[in-house]
């Protein structure tokens, strides 16, 4: 049975108040201290929980009074599994479908606002699912949308690093003519047009930083039941390559959805029980999995970045969430969202064809403080 995150478990109960009233909008919630002794956990955890609720809109800093709640919250949305409608549908040949892998989560919140802002503004009404990562969640929301009077879908691929029994849905929007885009990555198989970040780019830049500061021991964390995570590690081999570092058995540790929590904890906690042989950098698949790491080294009595660096990827709300600011690898995110929905209102309004080409958006790496150079390597130079 896997273990649910303390920082979750502070989200989903403050999410809970809001969906019941016990927060109105306008409210001021309660202080970190407070917050910290009603949960019974650490300060960092209740940052890092009100961090991402910022991060996803339900809440609002106000600059030396505290944290409000920004508006009421539909019941579903906080599942991040029912099918969500942003708007009403009101509009016959205006309403477009986004399927997602998640709807509440990570970075998956700015996308949305991009897309549902640009969309309103042009009377277009969006229709929200998500698929949890799962295959067969995907085809139940594909069947639930096309049985709909969806004139355009943008969807975030399921699990795309291998095969996808589900790729004849796909073809059958093809041939009814009804526009799709996919974002931050897609299906191989399908070809299809997409908007997404480079990925092995983003990878190489942040491994080719933590070898350009010294470290030769880096381990990699990589997702790899998705291509985000298969394009993440190959810029990672792909610095070790240019750097003529060797490349050892155990320099990645691959994890799948299902590992994120228990088993990936797991992999982690036994990478740094040996003491003699701890890496001094750390590459991680995304922000989450960074501080993910940052907490289990913490427990572990080492110090982020003085024993080991570590990065990030997606500049995400949780780089910034606790007092070791992550150094990461930027993802668009807002703007990503508003270039899909110019590109699906486009492809709906000129017959299904949207003229516009697919983008792949150059990624940068912000330098913060989980990084360091080693000291040998400061005393060479």
């Amino acid at each position: 049975m896997s273990r649910i995150p303390k920082y979750m478990m502070v989200i989903e109960k403050i999410k809970e108040w809001i969906v019941n009233g016990d927060v109105k909008p306008g409210e001021k919630i309660h202080s970190e201290n407070e917050l910290a002794k009603m949960f019974d956990v650490s300060r960092h955890t209740i940052r890092q929980a009100v961090g991402e609720l910022v991060h996803q809109g339900l809440l609002y800093r106000e600059q030396g009074a505290g944290t409000f709640c920004s508006s009421p919250m539909p019941v579903n949305q906080g599942q991040g599994k029912s099918q969500s409608n942003l708007q009403p549908t009101q509009n016959h040949g205006k309403n477009i479908a986004i399927i997602t892998t998640y709807i509440s989560d990570y970075i998956f919140p700015s996308i949305i606002r991009g897309i549902e802002s640009y969309l309103s503004s042009k009377g277009y009404s969006l229709t929200i699912s998500s698929t949890d990562n799962d295959l067969e969640k995907e085809k139940k929301c594909l069947e639930a949308m096309m049985s709909r009077n969806i004139d355009g879908f943008i969807i975030e691929p399921t699990k795309s690093s291998g095969y996808n029994p589900n790729l004849h849905y796909y073809l059958e929007l093809e041939r009814k003519k009804i526009p799709y885009l996919m974002i931050n990555q897609y299906y191989s198989q399908l070809n299809p047009p997409y908007m997404m970040i480079n990925d092995e780019k983003g990878g190489y830049l942040a491994t080719d930083h933590l070898l350009s500061l010294g470290h030769e021991k880096v381990v990699g964390i990589f997702k790899t039941d998705d291509m985000q995570g298969i394009c993440r590690m190959k810029g990672f081999i792909d610095a070790f390559r240019d750097h003529q570092v060797p490349f050892i058995n155990d320099t990645i540790i691959s994890y799948s959805t299902e590992d994120l929590h228990e088993g990936l904890t797991d992999k982690i906690k036994k990478l740094v029980a040996n003491r003699d042989n701890i890496p001094t950098g750390i590459v991680c698949y995304n922000d989450e999995v960074a501080l993910m790491a940052i907490n289990i080294l913490r427990e572990h009595g080492l110090n982020v970045p003085n024993d080991i660096s570590v990065v990030g990827y997606d500049d995400s709300t949780l780089a910034i969430a606790s007092e070791v600011k992550i150094t990461t690898v930027t993802h668009p995110k807002m703007q990503l969202g508003l270039d899909a929905a110019k590109w699906i209102v486009n492809a709906v309004e000129n017959g299904g064809k949207s003229g516009e080409n697919s983008i792949l958006y150059e990624p940068e790496l912000i330098k913060r403080n989980s990084t360091k150079k080693l000291k040998k390597h400061v005393m060479q130079e």
